[in-house]
């Protein structure tokens, strides 16, 4: 009898990030990991094209065997998880969500920098976030083709965007908000620029609360800790970039 497999898909390699948080709970579930290479990356997409691409991967991992879903991407969790859970009610869904809130719960009186892409930001989902959790001492910065560049790890200009874009708010931020599972990879180069702040990520939580949940469901399962990958371009430098970031 086929296990059954926890689903975690992303617009690219950046959803490794969170699968990495989940294994530490969760050592012995089988996984299923799909990057969307084809349709990355999600930012800058129309609502309806990204509700379209999310379902399209739900139902293609639901047909793998996955008795959960994981959407990885800040961007497709803003968009689509509300749509993905009406369509799927017998699925558990679970989504990342910008860590805004752990800036309000242990660390409110410094200021704040979001990092996300355009479509995180501008989505009503963050902004009703953003609005019940304002510490007033908050900047919003959509970077804009930023993870697409950490996508085809172009090392060179990642610090040149970076550069441009955060030398503004060096000394000004003591927290940075990484609102895009493809930030947490570029960690250093981010604290190269801004210096000694505090990063937020919402992938610790998620972990917590998958594991959670799918105790109370009677889902944990005791299996064997495999890993399938899937890119949709079936390119195999990022099935071997997934395994390196993920051992890293």
């Amino acid at each position: 009898m086929e296990t059954k497999k926890i689903g975690i898909f992303d617009s690219g390699i950046g959803g490794v990030t969170v699968l990495k948080e989940i294994i530490k709970l969760l050592p012995n579930e089988d996984y299923i990991f799909y990057s969307d290479s084809i349709n990355n990356p999600y930012g800058d997409k129309e609502d309806k094209e990204i509700l379209e691409i999310c379902d399209k991967i739900t139902k293609e991992l639901l047909e793998k065997n996955c008795k959960c879903i994981v959407i990885a991407c800040n961007t497709a969790s803003a968009k689509a998880a509300k749509f993905i859970r009406e369509k799927y009610k017998e699925v558990p869904i679970f989504a990342i969500e910008p860590a805004y809130k752990m800036v309000h719960d242990f660390a409110y009186n410094k200021s704040t920098l979001v990092m996300a892409t355009k479509g995180t930001i501008e989505s009503e989902k963050f902004n009703i976030l953003y609005k019940k959790y304002d510490n007033h001492q908050t900047y919003l910065l959509p970077c804009i083709g930023l993870a697409d560049i950490i996508e085809k790890n172009e090392k060179e200009k990642i610090d040149e965007y970076l550069e441009k874009n955060l030398t503004q708010y060096r000394g000004k931020v003591g927290n940075v908000v990484l609102g895009c599972t493809h930030y947490p990879l570029i960690k250093e180069q981010i604290q190269n620029i801004l210096g000694d702040v505090k990063f937020f990520y919402g992938a610790t939580s998620l972990a917590e609360y998958l594991k959670e949940k799918l105790g109370e469901k009677n889902l944990l399962e005791n299996n064997t800790g495999k890993i399938e990958f899937i890119d949709s371009q079936h390119l195999l430098i990022k099935e071997e970039r997934f395994f390196n970031i993920l051992n890293s």
